[in-house]
């Protein structure tokens, strides 16, 4: 780990930490506490969408803070309308009948349920549900002429450093900044630094259907939370066979349901073009029948959550998004 970098700040600059409740945005605050940097505002966006654990994470992590002196956690939410008939990311998937953005290589989701209330609570919003004033820090910056910036986690791992070719360092309104790779430190040096801080090292933050989720995860989530797994698989289901379905047109390579395949096995799955369910090249739907998770004719969870913990245990890799330490015990 590095001692005598320093992180990179422009002068007079309010900062604002991004904060999203997994390893490199914990260790971020514990460097910057090292380093004798306070951030002005620490927001957390809330997707509704997030695992337990990471809610969980939130809330302790503002008792650190609070003992540091610095901001508690703002939790940024985007706000529907009152006709709209849900209110988190989930819902819009579920409601809308599409996966989230991810599983078709685009990121709107994130804009939409995370950049994008993130922002309303600096720059304010004029009308509507997320209708608020701007944030007093938004209004002194712009006062000044300073733009405000933004502290990204990004660490210095090999998938975070492919990244930080493309990342932006200021835009129309913000600055942008990314302490980890200006102190060059891992994944596992963050983990290193959250265990010798004395605080709990926190899983990966991403929504329970998230399509990036690797299989050990799966075999977690359903072992862990099989609630939150039926309801992702209910996600895909509607997403797949609903109105905006392309499983019968062109881009297809056959003509059957998309349900009559899931429910076959592994080698009779076909070869598309296009995106199969929220895994992208696979169905989670499929993939839970296959392994055993939900039953094939009624597509009821059977699980047994001690056995899919423990091939959890079996499949979990070191390094990259494996390396939260998160318990399958």
């Amino acid at each position: 780990m590095t001692n005598q970098a320093q992180i990179q700040i422009p002068a007079n600059a309010g900062v604002v930490v991004c904060y999203g409740g997994g390893v490199d945005s914990t260790a971020m605050l514990i460097a910057m506490r090292d380093q004798g940097i306070r951030p002005d505002l620490i927001t957390f966006a809330d997707t509704g969408a997030e695992k337990p654990e990471t809610y969980a994470q939130v809330d302790k992590m503002n008792i650190w803070l609070l003992a540091q002196g610095f901001p508690t956690v703002t939790v940024c939410k985007k706000l529907t309308l009152e006709t709209t008939d849900y209110n988190d990311l989930g819902g819009n998937c579920y409601s809308n009948e599409t996966l989230p953005s991810l599983a078709f290589g685009m990121k709107s989701c994130s804009i939409k349920w995370k950049q994008g209330p993130q922002d309303a609570v600096l720059k304010g919003v004029t009308k509507g549900p997320n209708k608020r004033d701007p944030h007093p820090l938004w209004i002194g910056s712009q006062a000044a002429g300073v733009k405000l910036v933004k502290l990204i986690g990004y660490d210095s791992g090999p998938a975070d450093l492919r990244r930080a070719k493309k990342v932006k360092r200021e835009d129309t309104d913000f600055l942008y900044a990314y302490p980890l790779q200006d102190l060059g430190w891992t994944r596992q040096d963050c983990i290193k630094r959250i265990v010798e801080e004395g605080l709990e090292v926190p899983i990966k933050s991403a929504c329970f259907f998230c399509p990036a989720s690797q299989k050990w995860e799966l075999f977690w989530l359903a072992g862990t939370h099989p609630e939150l797994f039926m309801r992702a698989l209910e996600i895909e289901l509607r997403a797949m066979i609903g109105k905006h379905s392309r499983w019968t047109s062109d881009e297809c390579t056959f003509d059957k349901d998309w349900l009559e395949f899931v429910n076959k096995p592994a080698d009779q799955w076909p070869t598309t073009k296009i995106t199969v369910g929220l895994g992208r090249s696979f169905a989670w739907n499929h993939w839970a029948r296959e392994n055993g998770i939900v039953d094939r004719k009624t597509g009821e969870f059977i699980g047994d959550r001690e056995v899919l913990l423990r091939r959890a245990n079996e499949l979990q890799a070191s390094g990259g998004n494996a390396a939260d330490l998160r318990s399958c015990a």
